[in-house]
């Protein structure tokens, strides 16, 4: 059966940021607004700050969402689940907020994961965790990991900043809602 922890402890922690895959939901304020869930690779782009406080990279996107709703509304939940060993869900729910790689926070979180912030990196986003639960996770398959799609960083190293940005333009300015997303950078 599931339980709540009172946070993530080194236990949990070392466990999350071993996971290859999380996924990142949040919604608009909007009832009629689009929920949604994203899938993140975890090539340490991942990190627990502390017993009730995480943070990911985000990379460039066709999309804005998680942006765009936490500027409207900051409500977050990340869930990871095991797709080897023994089964598990755990879903951190919080308040996130999004550090742009212009805001005077964005270098010392960056300076948080191994390997930095990378081209494609257009944001931090920041987590204040209220709640840590888990669950049984019996439902999800066994699968075995090959390796993460080198995609990402290809694509964001032909583009370069100035293509990037340009990108964050044409793509990301607001959320298929409607909702501003990267107006402000």
């Amino acid at each position: 059966m599931g339980r709540t922890y009172e946070g993530i402890d080194e236990s949990l922690s070392g466990w999350l940021v071993a996971q290859p895959v999380f996924f990142v939901s949040t919604a608009p304020l909007d009832a009629d607004g689009k929920v949604n869930c994203s899938p993140k690779g975890n090539r340490d782009e991942f990190s627990v700050l502390g017993d009730r406080r995480v943070a990911y990279l985000d990379q460039t996107g066709s999309g804005v969402e998680t942006i765009a709703h936490l500027q409207e509304n900051g409500r977050i939940v990340i869930m990871f689940c095991a797709f080897a060993g023994p089964p598990r869900i755990v879903r951190l729910h919080g308040k996130g907020r999004v550090v742009f790689t212009n805001d005077p926070d964005f270098a010392d979180l960056a300076a948080r994961f191994p390997g930095g912030a990378a081209v494609g990196v257009r944001s931090i986003v920041d987590v204040d965790v209220h709640r840590v639960a888990d669950s049984c996770g019996y439902g999800v398959p066994i699968m075995r990991f090959e390796e993460h799609r080198p995609t990402m960083d290809e694509w964001s190293t032909r583009k370069g900043p100035e293509g990037i940005r340009a990108y964050w333009t044409e793509k990301n300015d607001a959320s298929i809602d409607g909702i501003p997303g990267l107006r402000s950078i």
